[in-house]
């Protein structure tokens, strides 16, 4: 304890850096853990399309590349900023989310093809 009162008393500038960089590694350790442990599960993956779901995140779980996926499906580029569902993704395109889903659903048998989408 005596050790720590003096790195408080002569270092307290360093000792805050250590802890806020300590506390930042943890939080990004257990962020890739639980990231790890969900995708690893098999309940999530090949899961049946929901409208709440992305295209990254269907994407993910049937285990394609996003930005292909994106393209065979005409989404566009999916950048860092808005993640729209499939909900709105239909509504944006006229269609209901039945019909959007059975377009994802040939995307990714063609994708699983191997073969060009359109």
């Amino acid at each position: 304890m005596k050790r720590a009162a003096i790195l408080w008393r002569e270092h307290r500038l360093l000792l805050l850096a250590f802890l806020a960089t300590s506390a930042l590694a943890l939080f990004f350790a257990a962020r890739f853990a639980f990231y790890v442990v969900y995708w690893n599960a098999p309940e999530h993956r090949n899961q049946p399309i929901e409208t709440w779901m992305t295209i990254g995140y269907i994407a993910r779980s049937y285990d394609l590349p996003r930005e292909a996926l994106a393209d065979a499906l005409g989404v566009g580029p999916l950048g860092t900023g808005r993640r729209p569902t499939v909900e709105q993704l239909a509504r944006d395109r006229g269609m209901s989310p039945e019909e959007f889903r059975a377009e994802i659903e040939r995307a990714i048998a063609k994708l699983r093809e191997g073969g060009p989408v359109r």
